[in-house]
Protein backbone atom coordinates (compact mmCIF):
# COMPACT_ATOMS: atom_id res chain seq x y z
CA UNK A 1 0.00 0.00 0.00
CA UNK A 2 1.13 3.03 -1.10
CA UNK A 3 0.95 5.89 1.04
CA UNK A 4 -0.10 9.69 -0.16
CA UNK A 5 2.10 12.22 0.77
CA UNK A 6 1.22 15.90 -0.01
CA UNK A 7 3.55 18.35 -0.86
CA UNK A 8 7.43 17.50 -0.81
CA UNK A 9 9.91 15.91 2.02
CA UNK A 10 10.85 19.80 3.49
CA UNK A 11 7.38 20.84 3.57
CA UNK A 12 8.08 22.34 6.91
CA UNK A 13 11.31 23.87 5.81
CA UNK A 14 9.84 25.56 2.75
CA UNK A 15 7.13 26.67 4.96
CA UNK A 16 9.50 28.80 7.07
CA UNK A 17 11.57 30.09 3.84
CA UNK A 18 7.88 31.55 2.81
CA UNK A 19 7.25 33.10 6.33
CA UNK A 20 8.40 36.65 5.41
CA UNK A 21 5.83 38.50 7.04
CA UNK A 22 6.21 39.45 10.87
CA UNK A 23 4.33 38.09 13.29
CA UNK A 24 3.41 40.60 15.85
CA UNK A 25 4.42 39.17 19.50
CA UNK A 26 1.36 39.03 22.04
CA UNK A 27 0.01 43.45 23.84
CA UNK A 28 1.55 43.48 27.11
CA UNK A 29 -1.13 43.77 30.23
CA UNK A 30 -0.42 46.63 32.52
CA UNK A 31 1.04 45.65 35.72
CA UNK A 32 2.39 47.18 38.52
CA UNK A 33 4.96 46.17 41.55
CA UNK A 34 6.62 47.12 44.62
CA UNK A 35 10.00 46.75 45.95
CA UNK A 36 9.76 47.18 49.69
CA UNK A 37 13.01 47.91 51.76
CA UNK A 38 14.71 49.15 54.95
CA UNK A 39 17.56 49.52 56.76
CA UNK A 40 18.91 46.79 59.25
CA UNK A 41 20.00 46.90 63.32
CA UNK A 42 23.08 47.00 61.36
CA UNK A 43 22.34 49.87 58.81
CA UNK A 44 22.51 47.18 55.93
CA UNK A 45 20.12 47.40 53.25
CA UNK A 46 17.50 45.06 52.55
CA UNK A 47 14.83 44.20 50.34
CA UNK A 48 11.75 42.12 50.57
CA UNK A 49 11.00 39.56 48.13
CA UNK A 50 8.53 36.62 47.56
CA UNK A 51 8.04 33.32 46.44
CA UNK A 52 5.82 32.30 43.47
CA UNK A 53 3.83 28.71 44.17
CA UNK A 54 5.14 26.47 41.93
CA UNK A 55 1.59 25.69 40.85
CA UNK A 56 1.15 28.87 39.04
CA UNK A 57 0.69 29.14 35.20
CA UNK A 58 2.99 32.28 35.29
CA UNK A 59 6.45 31.68 36.70
CA UNK A 60 5.54 29.25 38.86
CA UNK A 61 8.25 28.48 41.82
CA UNK A 62 10.28 32.04 40.47
CA UNK A 63 11.10 34.93 43.36
CA UNK A 64 9.73 38.14 42.74
CA UNK A 65 8.62 41.28 44.51
CA UNK A 66 5.03 42.20 45.33
CA UNK A 67 2.50 43.06 42.12
CA UNK A 68 0.34 42.36 39.62
CA UNK A 69 -2.53 43.22 36.97
CA UNK A 70 -3.46 47.06 37.05
CA UNK A 71 -7.48 46.25 37.70
CA UNK A 72 -10.42 48.78 36.33
CA UNK A 73 -10.91 50.09 39.46
CA UNK A 74 -7.53 51.19 40.45
CA UNK A 75 -7.45 54.12 39.25
CA UNK A 76 -10.49 55.18 41.59
CA UNK A 77 -8.71 54.48 44.50
CA UNK A 78 -8.61 57.07 47.13
CA UNK A 79 -4.98 58.63 46.65
CA UNK A 80 -3.39 60.86 48.43
CA UNK A 81 0.21 62.79 48.16
CA UNK A 82 2.21 63.82 45.16
CA UNK A 83 2.47 61.26 42.42
CA UNK A 84 6.36 60.40 41.72
CA UNK A 85 7.72 60.87 38.15
CA UNK A 86 4.24 60.68 36.87
CA UNK A 87 5.60 61.81 33.27
CA UNK A 88 7.78 59.13 33.08
CA UNK A 89 5.23 56.46 33.07
CA UNK A 90 2.05 57.98 32.11
CA UNK A 91 2.66 56.38 28.65
CA UNK A 92 1.78 52.84 30.09
CA UNK A 93 -1.94 54.03 31.16
CA UNK A 94 -3.77 56.19 33.88
CA UNK A 95 -1.23 57.24 35.88
CA UNK A 96 -2.88 57.24 38.88
CA UNK A 97 -3.62 53.45 38.40
CA UNK A 98 -0.18 52.30 38.41
CA UNK A 99 0.95 53.00 42.40
CA UNK A 100 -2.85 52.39 43.34
CA UNK A 101 -2.31 49.19 42.15
CA UNK A 102 1.23 48.46 43.34
CA UNK A 103 0.05 49.52 46.49
CA UNK A 104 -3.37 47.11 46.30
CA UNK A 105 -0.92 44.79 45.56
CA UNK A 106 1.67 45.26 47.93
CA UNK A 107 -1.78 44.89 50.98
CA UNK A 108 -2.97 41.24 49.07
CA UNK A 109 0.47 40.02 48.84
CA UNK A 110 2.04 40.86 52.29
CA UNK A 111 -0.23 42.85 54.32
CA UNK A 112 1.57 46.26 54.27
CA UNK A 113 -0.38 49.27 53.94
CA UNK A 114 0.56 52.49 52.95
CA UNK A 115 -2.14 54.94 53.71
CA UNK A 116 -2.82 58.08 55.29
CA UNK A 117 -5.50 57.75 58.08
CA UNK A 118 -5.89 55.51 61.30
CA UNK A 119 -5.55 52.02 60.44
CA UNK A 120 -8.13 49.49 61.47
CA UNK A 121 -7.21 47.43 64.09
CA UNK A 122 -5.02 43.68 62.94
CA UNK A 123 -8.33 41.91 62.96
CA UNK A 124 -9.78 44.10 60.41
CA UNK A 125 -6.97 44.36 58.25
CA UNK A 126 -6.60 40.64 58.19
CA UNK A 127 -9.86 40.22 57.25
CA UNK A 128 -9.86 42.51 54.84
CA UNK A 129 -6.66 40.71 53.49
CA UNK A 130 -8.18 37.82 53.11
CA UNK A 131 -11.29 39.09 51.41
CA UNK A 132 -9.18 40.61 49.06
CA UNK A 133 -7.04 37.51 48.22
CA UNK A 134 -10.48 35.83 47.60
CA UNK A 135 -11.66 38.70 45.09
CA UNK A 136 -14.28 39.31 47.74
CA UNK A 137 -13.80 42.86 48.20
CA UNK A 138 -13.75 46.29 47.43
CA UNK A 139 -10.96 47.79 47.50
CA UNK A 140 -11.65 51.46 47.08
CA UNK A 141 -15.33 51.14 48.52
CA UNK A 142 -13.07 49.68 52.15
CA UNK A 143 -10.43 52.31 52.14
CA UNK A 144 -13.43 55.38 51.69
CA UNK A 145 -15.29 53.17 54.61
CA UNK A 146 -12.50 53.79 57.00
CA UNK A 147 -11.09 57.38 56.12
CA UNK A 148 -8.25 55.84 54.00
CA UNK A 149 -6.31 56.92 51.30
CA UNK A 150 -3.33 54.94 49.43
CA UNK A 151 -0.07 57.29 50.12
CA UNK A 152 1.62 57.85 47.22
CA UNK A 153 4.00 59.91 48.59
CA UNK A 154 6.08 57.34 50.09
CA UNK A 155 6.84 55.34 46.28
CA UNK A 156 9.70 56.26 44.71
CA UNK A 157 9.78 55.32 40.72
CA UNK A 158 11.93 52.64 39.85
CA UNK A 159 11.79 51.95 36.24
CA UNK A 160 9.07 50.37 33.42
CA UNK A 161 9.83 46.82 32.18
CA UNK A 162 8.01 45.09 29.57
CA UNK A 163 8.05 41.25 28.90
CA UNK A 164 10.15 40.45 25.91
CA UNK A 165 8.03 39.42 23.00
CA UNK A 166 8.98 35.35 24.16
CA UNK A 167 5.76 34.77 25.85
CA UNK A 168 2.11 34.42 25.31
CA UNK A 169 1.77 35.84 28.43
CA UNK A 170 3.16 39.38 28.96
CA UNK A 171 3.43 42.74 31.09
CA UNK A 172 4.18 46.47 30.92
CA UNK A 173 5.35 46.54 34.49
CA UNK A 174 5.64 49.99 36.50
CA UNK A 175 8.08 49.09 39.75
CA UNK A 176 8.21 51.58 42.70
CA UNK A 177 10.44 51.21 45.68
CA UNK A 178 8.76 51.93 48.92
CA UNK A 179 10.93 52.05 52.63
CA UNK A 180 9.21 50.24 55.22
CA UNK A 181 11.15 50.87 58.37
CA UNK A 182 12.43 48.15 60.80
CA UNK A 183 10.36 49.67 63.36
CA UNK A 184 7.72 49.93 62.07
CA UNK A 185 4.54 47.39 64.21
CA UNK A 186 2.78 46.00 60.75
CA UNK A 187 5.44 43.91 58.97
CA UNK A 188 5.18 41.60 56.10
CA UNK A 189 3.79 38.39 56.00
CA UNK A 190 2.86 36.02 53.17
CA UNK A 191 -0.41 33.87 53.47
CA UNK A 192 0.21 30.37 51.60
CA UNK A 193 -1.49 30.01 48.32
CA UNK A 194 0.01 31.82 45.02
CA UNK A 195 2.64 32.71 47.49
CA UNK A 196 4.79 30.35 49.40
CA UNK A 197 6.83 32.24 51.00
CA UNK A 198 8.81 35.80 51.65
CA UNK A 199 11.79 37.22 53.69
CA UNK A 200 13.62 40.49 54.22
CA UNK A 201 17.52 40.00 52.27
CA UNK A 202 20.26 41.68 51.51
CA UNK A 203 20.15 42.76 47.65
CA UNK A 204 24.06 41.03 47.72
CA UNK A 205 22.76 37.73 49.23
CA UNK A 206 19.50 37.34 47.12
CA UNK A 207 22.02 37.55 43.87
CA UNK A 208 23.72 35.38 45.03
CA UNK A 209 21.32 32.69 45.81
CA UNK A 210 20.32 33.18 41.79
CA UNK A 211 24.03 32.58 40.94
CA UNK A 212 23.76 29.33 43.10
CA UNK A 213 20.77 28.35 41.36
CA UNK A 214 18.79 28.38 44.77
CA UNK A 215 16.53 31.01 42.74
CA UNK A 216 14.53 31.88 39.86
CA UNK A 217 14.13 35.20 38.67
CA UNK A 218 13.36 37.68 36.03
CA UNK A 219 15.27 40.40 34.34
CA UNK A 220 13.66 43.16 35.57
CA UNK A 221 13.97 41.46 39.77
CA UNK A 222 18.07 40.59 38.66
CA UNK A 223 18.54 44.09 37.79
CA UNK A 224 17.00 45.56 40.39
CA UNK A 225 19.37 43.99 42.95
CA UNK A 226 22.01 44.33 40.94
CA UNK A 227 21.35 47.98 40.89
CA UNK A 228 21.22 48.22 44.55
CA UNK A 229 23.75 45.87 45.91
CA UNK A 230 25.74 47.80 43.69
CA UNK A 231 24.51 51.32 44.28
CA UNK A 232 22.21 51.49 46.50
CA UNK A 233 18.93 53.23 47.15
CA UNK A 234 19.70 56.54 46.16
CA UNK A 235 22.58 56.54 43.28
CA UNK A 236 20.44 53.20 42.31
CA UNK A 237 17.02 54.97 41.39
CA UNK A 238 19.03 57.00 38.72
CA UNK A 239 19.43 53.70 36.60
CA UNK A 240 16.63 51.93 37.69
CA UNK A 241 14.53 54.92 36.28
CA UNK A 242 16.51 54.47 32.15
CA UNK A 243 14.47 51.11 31.99
CA UNK A 244 11.62 53.64 31.23
CA UNK A 245 12.71 54.58 28.39
CA UNK A 246 13.67 51.74 25.81
CA UNK A 247 11.62 50.40 23.11
CA UNK A 248 9.64 47.49 24.77
CA UNK A 249 10.12 45.42 21.61
CA UNK A 250 13.86 45.92 20.66
CA UNK A 251 15.86 42.98 21.15
CA UNK A 252 17.48 42.81 25.18
CA UNK A 253 19.21 40.23 26.93
CA UNK A 254 17.59 38.24 29.54
CA UNK A 255 20.11 36.16 31.65
CA UNK A 256 18.35 33.60 33.23
CA UNK A 257 21.40 31.68 34.11
CA UNK A 258 24.96 33.31 35.01
CA UNK A 259 26.43 34.15 32.18
CA UNK A 260 24.02 32.46 29.76
CA UNK A 261 21.85 35.27 27.81
CA UNK A 262 18.53 34.64 25.68
CA UNK A 263 18.52 37.47 23.29
CA UNK A 264 14.64 37.31 21.35
CA UNK A 265 15.05 38.14 17.88
CA UNK A 266 11.99 38.84 15.10
CA UNK A 267 12.58 35.71 12.55
CA UNK A 268 10.45 34.42 10.15
CA UNK A 269 9.10 31.40 11.72
CA UNK A 270 5.89 29.56 11.93
CA UNK A 271 2.95 30.86 14.17
CA UNK A 272 2.39 31.15 17.35
CA UNK A 273 6.00 31.84 17.48
CA UNK A 274 7.00 34.88 16.79
CA UNK A 275 10.32 34.95 17.71
CA UNK A 276 13.76 32.88 17.55
CA UNK A 277 15.66 32.85 20.36
CA UNK A 278 19.84 33.96 20.54
CA UNK A 279 21.68 33.09 23.19
CA UNK A 280 25.30 34.69 24.17
CA UNK A 281 26.86 32.52 27.03
CA UNK A 282 29.91 32.96 28.55
CA UNK A 283 32.01 35.55 30.45
CA UNK A 284 35.19 35.91 29.02
CA UNK A 285 35.07 33.39 25.76
CA UNK A 286 31.61 33.89 24.47
CA UNK A 287 29.82 32.25 22.17
CA UNK A 288 27.02 33.37 20.28
CA UNK A 289 24.05 30.39 19.57
CA UNK A 290 21.72 30.57 16.79
CA UNK A 291 21.13 34.19 15.49
CA UNK A 292 18.19 33.22 13.47
CA UNK A 293 17.00 36.70 12.55
CA UNK A 294 17.82 38.34 8.94
CA UNK A 295 16.10 41.66 9.56
CA UNK A 296 18.55 44.58 9.87
CA UNK A 297 16.11 46.14 13.05
CA UNK A 298 16.98 42.36 14.91
CA UNK A 299 20.85 42.63 13.83
CA UNK A 300 21.94 45.86 14.55
CA UNK A 301 20.74 46.02 18.36
CA UNK A 302 22.15 42.08 18.47
CA UNK A 303 25.22 43.11 17.48
CA UNK A 304 25.16 46.06 20.28
CA UNK A 305 24.21 43.27 23.02
CA UNK A 306 27.15 41.72 21.88
CA UNK A 307 29.64 44.71 22.16
CA UNK A 308 27.97 45.70 25.28
CA UNK A 309 28.91 42.05 27.23
CA UNK A 310 32.65 42.60 25.58
CA UNK A 311 32.95 46.10 27.29
CA UNK A 312 31.09 44.42 30.51
CA UNK A 313 33.56 41.51 30.82
CA UNK A 314 36.80 42.03 28.74
CA UNK A 315 35.92 39.16 26.96
CA UNK A 316 35.69 38.63 23.15
CA UNK A 317 33.11 36.49 20.88
CA UNK A 318 34.82 33.34 19.63
CA UNK A 319 32.42 30.92 18.23
CA UNK A 320 29.14 30.53 16.48
CA UNK A 321 26.94 27.22 17.47
CA UNK A 322 24.09 26.31 15.81
CA UNK A 323 21.78 23.55 17.03
CA UNK A 324 20.37 22.76 13.13
CA UNK A 325 19.95 24.21 9.78
CA UNK A 326 16.54 25.44 9.69
CA UNK A 327 16.11 29.29 8.64
CA UNK A 328 15.04 30.64 11.45
CA UNK A 329 17.78 29.95 13.49
CA UNK A 330 20.44 30.42 10.82
CA UNK A 331 19.53 33.98 9.15
CA UNK A 332 21.82 35.95 10.77
CA UNK A 333 24.84 33.90 10.86
CA UNK A 334 26.91 35.35 8.53
CA UNK A 335 26.10 38.85 8.81
CA UNK A 336 27.38 38.28 12.46
CA UNK A 337 30.52 35.84 11.39
CA UNK A 338 31.57 38.90 9.06
CA UNK A 339 31.32 41.20 11.99
CA UNK A 340 33.75 39.12 14.39
CA UNK A 341 35.30 37.17 11.90
CA UNK A 342 34.52 34.18 14.50
CA UNK A 343 34.23 30.56 12.90
CA UNK A 344 30.97 29.02 12.69
CA UNK A 345 30.00 25.47 14.25
CA UNK A 346 27.77 23.25 13.65
CA UNK A 347 26.93 19.22 13.32
CA UNK A 348 28.50 17.42 10.01
CA UNK A 349 24.95 16.12 9.11
CA UNK A 350 24.04 20.21 8.92
CA UNK A 351 27.30 21.20 6.85
CA UNK A 352 26.36 20.27 3.17
CA UNK A 353 22.64 22.10 4.36
CA UNK A 354 24.54 25.08 5.58
CA UNK A 355 26.52 25.24 2.66
CA UNK A 356 24.24 25.21 0.67
CA UNK A 357 22.57 28.46 2.36
CA UNK A 358 25.89 30.39 2.08
CA UNK A 359 26.81 29.50 5.12
CA UNK A 360 30.25 27.58 5.54
CA UNK A 361 30.60 25.60 8.36
CA UNK A 362 34.60 26.08 9.69
CA UNK A 363 33.84 23.25 13.07
CA UNK A 364 32.22 20.20 12.97
CA UNK A 365 30.86 18.95 16.26
CA UNK A 366 30.42 15.73 17.79
CA UNK A 367 28.12 14.21 20.40
CA UNK A 368 29.85 14.20 24.12
CA UNK A 369 32.48 17.07 22.97
CA UNK A 370 33.06 19.33 25.41
CA UNK A 371 32.94 23.66 24.74
CA UNK A 372 34.66 25.45 27.23
CA UNK A 373 34.60 28.88 27.68
CA UNK A 374 37.30 30.42 29.22
CA UNK A 375 36.27 32.87 32.33
CA UNK A 376 34.89 33.35 35.80
CA UNK A 377 31.79 30.96 35.56
CA UNK A 378 34.04 28.24 33.57
CA UNK A 379 31.27 26.99 31.73
CA UNK A 380 31.48 23.75 29.71
CA UNK A 381 28.78 22.62 27.34
CA UNK A 382 28.15 19.74 26.59
CA UNK A 383 26.89 18.71 22.63
CA UNK A 384 24.67 16.27 22.82
CA UNK A 385 23.73 15.38 18.95
CA UNK A 386 19.70 14.85 19.58
CA UNK A 387 18.32 14.03 16.11
CA UNK A 388 14.56 13.91 15.18
CA UNK A 389 13.61 17.36 14.05
CA UNK A 390 16.79 17.72 12.00
CA UNK A 391 19.76 15.04 11.42
CA UNK A 392 22.10 17.04 12.72
CA UNK A 393 19.70 18.51 15.43
CA UNK A 394 22.29 19.36 18.70
CA UNK A 395 21.53 20.03 22.18
CA UNK A 396 24.06 21.98 24.37
CA UNK A 397 24.37 21.12 28.20
CA UNK A 398 26.10 23.01 30.83
CA UNK A 399 26.46 20.30 33.38
CA UNK A 400 27.01 22.89 36.71
CA UNK A 401 24.29 24.86 36.24
CA UNK A 402 22.19 22.20 34.93
CA UNK A 403 21.10 24.67 32.06
CA UNK A 404 19.68 22.97 28.38
CA UNK A 405 20.18 25.12 25.64
CA UNK A 406 17.12 22.80 23.75
CA UNK A 407 16.99 24.11 19.96
CA UNK A 408 13.71 22.77 18.69
CA UNK A 409 13.57 19.59 20.64
CA UNK A 410 10.71 21.23 22.77
CA UNK A 411 9.07 25.38 22.46
CA UNK A 412 6.96 27.21 25.11
CA UNK A 413 3.92 27.36 23.23
CA UNK A 414 3.98 25.02 20.47
CA UNK A 415 4.60 21.51 18.88
CA UNK A 416 7.86 20.51 17.00
CA UNK A 417 7.51 19.50 13.35
CA UNK A 418 8.50 16.18 12.64
CA UNK A 419 8.91 16.38 8.87
CA UNK A 420 10.67 12.88 6.64
CA UNK A 421 13.01 12.74 5.68
CA UNK A 422 14.84 15.33 7.28
CA UNK A 423 12.78 14.84 10.46
CA UNK A 424 12.34 11.35 11.83
CA UNK A 425 10.08 9.88 14.82
CA UNK A 426 11.72 7.04 16.22
CA UNK A 427 14.96 9.99 16.38
CA UNK A 428 12.84 12.34 18.37
CA UNK A 429 11.47 9.92 20.89
CA UNK A 430 14.82 8.77 21.93
CA UNK A 431 16.87 12.26 22.13
CA UNK A 432 13.60 13.28 24.30
CA UNK A 433 14.33 10.16 26.40
CA UNK A 434 17.55 10.85 26.23
CA UNK A 435 17.47 14.69 26.95
CA UNK A 436 14.86 13.67 30.15
CA UNK A 437 17.09 11.65 32.07
CA UNK A 438 20.16 14.68 32.28
CA UNK A 439 17.50 15.90 35.15
CA UNK A 440 17.87 19.39 33.86
CA UNK A 441 17.35 22.05 36.44
CA UNK A 442 15.85 24.85 33.19
CA UNK A 443 15.92 24.31 29.52
CA UNK A 444 16.32 27.34 26.80
CA UNK A 445 14.04 26.28 24.19
CA UNK A 446 14.30 28.11 20.65
CA UNK A 447 11.05 29.77 20.93
CA UNK A 448 9.43 30.83 23.97
CA UNK A 449 10.81 31.05 27.89
CA UNK A 450 12.86 29.30 29.85
CA UNK A 451 11.12 25.91 31.21
CA UNK A 452 11.87 24.87 34.68
CA UNK A 453 12.35 21.09 35.62
CA UNK A 454 12.29 20.12 31.87
CA UNK A 455 12.32 16.62 32.33
CA UNK A 456 8.58 16.67 33.02
CA UNK A 457 7.68 18.22 29.60
CA UNK A 458 10.03 16.42 27.48
CA UNK A 459 8.42 13.34 28.92
CA UNK A 460 5.03 14.78 28.51
CA UNK A 461 6.06 15.68 24.86
CA UNK A 462 7.25 11.95 24.42
CA UNK A 463 3.82 10.48 26.06
CA UNK A 464 1.95 12.64 23.46
CA UNK A 465 3.90 11.98 20.80
CA UNK A 466 3.25 8.21 21.95
CA UNK A 467 -0.56 8.83 22.14
CA UNK A 468 -1.22 10.35 18.85
CA UNK A 469 0.93 7.41 17.33
CA UNK A 470 -1.73 5.00 18.95
CA UNK A 471 -4.54 6.87 17.20
CA UNK A 472 -2.63 7.00 13.97
CA UNK A 473 -2.40 3.02 13.72
CA UNK A 474 -5.99 3.00 15.23
CA UNK A 475 -6.90 4.99 12.12
CA UNK A 476 -4.67 2.92 9.59
CA UNK A 477 -6.08 -0.43 11.14
CA UNK A 478 -9.62 1.02 10.25
CA UNK A 479 -9.09 1.42 6.84
CA UNK A 480 -7.60 5.03 6.82
CA UNK A 481 -4.89 4.84 3.86
CA UNK A 482 -4.48 8.80 2.87
CA UNK A 483 -2.99 11.87 4.77
CA UNK A 484 -6.14 13.45 4.68
CA UNK A 485 -9.20 10.84 6.19
CA UNK A 486 -5.77 9.89 9.02
CA UNK A 487 -5.36 13.65 9.92
CA UNK A 488 -8.90 14.01 10.10
CA UNK A 489 -9.66 11.80 12.32
CA UNK A 490 -6.29 12.17 14.58
CA UNK A 491 -6.14 16.26 13.99
CA UNK A 492 -9.83 17.30 14.46
CA UNK A 493 -8.89 20.30 16.12
CA UNK A 494 -6.40 21.34 13.95
CA UNK A 495 -6.73 24.47 11.52
CA UNK A 496 -6.92 23.71 7.92
CA UNK A 497 -4.23 26.12 7.10
CA UNK A 498 -1.98 23.64 9.24
CA UNK A 499 -3.33 20.43 8.35
CA UNK A 500 -0.49 20.14 5.47
CA UNK A 501 1.96 19.65 8.45
CA UNK A 502 0.01 17.43 10.33
CA UNK A 503 0.10 15.29 7.43
CA UNK A 504 3.88 15.34 7.68
CA UNK A 505 3.48 14.26 11.06
CA UNK A 506 1.48 11.41 10.51
CA UNK A 507 3.87 10.00 7.69
CA UNK A 508 6.48 9.99 10.50
CA UNK A 509 4.78 8.46 12.43
CA UNK A 510 3.63 5.95 10.32
CA UNK A 511 7.18 5.31 9.18
CA UNK A 512 8.03 4.52 12.71
CA UNK A 513 4.96 2.17 13.01
CA UNK A 514 6.32 0.57 9.95
CA UNK A 515 9.83 -0.03 11.15
CA UNK A 516 8.93 -0.92 14.48
CA UNK A 517 6.61 -3.71 12.80
CA UNK A 518 2.91 -3.03 14.32
CA UNK A 519 1.89 -2.39 10.77
CA UNK A 520 2.29 -3.79 7.03
CA UNK A 521 2.31 -2.54 3.63
CA UNK A 522 3.09 1.15 4.37
CA UNK A 523 5.07 2.31 1.91
CA UNK A 524 5.91 6.10 1.26
CA UNK A 525 5.54 7.52 -1.93
CA UNK A 526 9.12 8.64 -2.57
CA UNK A 527 12.18 6.76 -1.26
CA UNK A 528 13.42 7.92 2.42
CA UNK A 529 16.66 9.74 1.14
Amino acid sequence: MQMSAPGSGNLYEKSIGAAVRRIEPAKPRLSAGIVPYRFNAAGELEIYWVRRSKKLRFMGGWHAFPGGRLADSDAAVPQAGELPDAQIYRRSGPAAAHPSCALRELFEETGLLAVRGRLPPAAGLDAAREKLLADGLDFAAWLKEHSLHLDRSRLRYAGRWVTPPLSRMRFDATFFLLEWPLEETLQPTVIPGELVFGEWARPAVAVSRWAAGEALLAQPTLQTLRILAAHGVENGLPRLAEFHGREPDAPKAIEFRPAIRVIPLAAPTLPPATHTNALLVGDKDLALIDPGSPWDDQLGPLREIVDAVIGETGGRLTAIWLTHHHGDHVGGVEWMRRVYNVPVAAHAESAAKLAARGITVQRRLADGEILALAGPSGLRFRVLHSPGHARGHLCFYEETQRALIGGDMVAGASTIVIDPPEGNMGDFLSSLERLAALDADVLLPGHGTMIREPARLLDKTRQHRLMREDRILEAWRSGKRTPEAIVAAVYERTAPEARPLAARQVLAHLERLSATGRIDGFHPRRPLL
